[in-house]
């Protein structure tokens, strides 16, 4: 049995829409161990991209509560939780987000800046990370000349600079054609086997879904169905 990395218990997050109240995350009870790939998947407005921003302190629930590592992370003040996600968290996105004037290497660069490398030993560390990834002989080219599938590559590069205890991937796929996407889903996976990483991808796409070894489907906040590992 994996050590336990999250456990939410009762976890609520609601927001208000006009005069209504979504709810966006309804009471979840959820454990998720270390090393684990685990798939979120549901249809646009399930909850899951919700759950997912709460796992990675870029949001709090209204009710609940949330444990990683044991940390109470619904207790924690906004400067622990800042330091928790340059520590200990890593983030993918459905738009890549990179930086359209920095190249793929300058890319990863950035990211590795706030952990105190510099120099010689940064554009190394960098170069590494892109190579593990498959794409270092095109790390002088921008974002605009690389494909979709490489643009994610080298976001995936770039989540793994603080060396991460979890990755959590929302939509990686989304603006990717299925052979693309199902590439980037194994590079995640074959990353977190590497690493002893925790992986946490949310995703409409129930065939990539059920590619992951343990899959949670949700529908309106709640979870309806947990295939365990």
């Amino acid at each position: 049995m994996n050590q336990v990395l999250f456990e939410l218990r009762g976890v609520s997050r609601n927001y208000r829409r006009g005069d209504s109240v979504v709810h966006a995350v309804n009471g979840i009870d959820l454990t998720i161990g270390t090393g684990e790939f685990i798939a979120l998947e549901g249809p646009s407005g399930s909850g899951k991209s919700t759950l997912l921003q709460l796992l990675g302190t870029l949001d709090r629930p209204d009710a609940g509560e949330i444990f990683f590592e044991g940390r109470p992370l619904h207790t924690l003040g906004d400067g622990a939780l800042a330091e928790l996600r340059l520590n200990a968290l890593g983030f993918v996105f459905q738009q890549f987000n990179l930086i359209q004037t920095l190249t793929a290497l300058e890319n990863v660069e950035a990211a590795l800046a706030p952990h105190g490398l510099r120099g010689d030993s940064l554009r190394a560390r960098a170069h590494n990370l892109l190579d593990e990834v498959g794409l270092a002989a095109r790390e002088s080219h921008l974002p605009v000349h690389l494909s979709g599938g490489e643009q994610q590559r080298v976001a995936s590069a770039r989540a793994l600079a603080n060396e991460p205890r979890v990755i959590l991937a929302d939509e990686p796929t989304g603006n990717l054609d299925s052979k693309t996407g199902s590439d980037v889903v194994d590079l995640l996976a074959g990353l977190g086997e590497r690493h002893g990483t925790t992986i946490v991808v949310a995703t409409h796409d129930a065939a990539l879904a059920a590619r992951a070894p343990r899959r949670v489907a949700m529908r309106d906040g709640s979870i309806i169905e947990a295939v365990p590992a």
